[in-house]
């Protein structure tokens, strides 16, 4: 139950902070996003160590995968973010929330259990996910209307962060989610938000600047949530959190008035019958 309520704390707040990254990446550019996301991401990382636990001696081990989770996540949103600058959300949400997928292959293949019904139930909410992210496409003859690079540039995001937050979950297991959460906004800050500020092409506008600090925020919180919900299951809180693509287009259709398809509609009911289903195996 704590790993299913994780993984949908972390989609919420990921999918919110996707929609207002989309925005955000046309007005300032996608370095400057990733730049801003991580300085306010670990302004915020920081109060919640503050409040939390300390961690003992840190071993070569958690460096490491501190190291490989700071990685995977900041290059990841440098990704994904320049590919929602160049194509549509609707391309590169659903391609991105393979992460999940991604994060929990990798758990099983490490020697996480994983039984017959939560993992056909985990492989159908997967399905609902790709399915409710398709968002409708104009006809066009062009090729380069459609995303096709953003598609690339998603998919290799969508690599980066299923490796990233597979480090996460391994962190949060010997570590104080503050502390297992935060390499990634410790390289972000280090390799992106420093040197563009001290190159002087870090931009930020007074319309971005809303959109980029929820960003980074939601981003710290639905880490949080995935680690807490990481402790009981990586695969279930990965695939879980990777709803964001759904929440994303909700939001998108709620305030910007985005039509769904029957495909996104499809989708839902598969996740909606498939969260019941995984939350009654789980609980029972």
């Amino acid at each position: 139950m704590i790993a299913l309520l994780g993984g949908l704390g972390a989609a919420l707040a990921w999918g919110l902070g996707t929609f207002c990254s989309a925005r955000s990446s046309r007005m300032i550019g996608a370095w400057s996003v990733v730049a801003w996301v991580m300085l306010f991401g670990l302004v915020a990382n920081l109060a919640v160590i503050a409040v939390g636990p300390r961690p003992g001696s840190l071993g070569v081990s958690d460096l490491t995968w501190m190291l490989v989770s700071g990685l995977g996540n900041a290059v990841g949103l440098l990704l994904e973010y320049t590919a929602l600058r160049r194509g549509k959300v609707g391309i590169v949400t659903p391609v991105t929330s393979t992460e999940g997928a991604i994060a929990a292959v990798l758990a099983v293949v490490a020697g996480e259990a994983l039984g017959v019904a939560p993992a056909g139930l985990l492989a159908m909410i997967a399905l609902g996910i790709v399915l409710a992210g398709v968002a409708p496409e104009e006809p066009t003859l062009d090729r380069r209307a459609s995303g096709g690079g953003a598609f690339w540039l998603a998919a290799l995001a969508a690599l980066s962060f299923g490796i990233g937050i597979y480090a996460t979950g391994h962190l949060s297991a010997s570590l104080p989610v503050g502390w297992a959460v935060l390499p990634p906004r410790l390289v972000g800050v280090a390799i992106v938000t420093v040197p563009l500020a001290l190159s002087r092409r870090l931009t930020l506008s007074r319309s971005a600047l809303p959109l980029v600090a929820f960003t980074g925020i939601a981003e710290v919180l639905g880490f949080v949530s995935f680690a807490v919900g990481a402790r009981q299951s990586v695969a279930i809180a990965a695939v879980l959190g990777s709803q964001f693509a759904v929440v994303a287009s909700v939001t998108a259709y709620v305030l910007l008035r985005e039509r769904l398809t029957r495909l996104q509609l499809a989708g839902a009911v598969l996740i909606v019958v498939g969260v019941a289903a995984l939350t009654w195996v789980t609980v029972g």
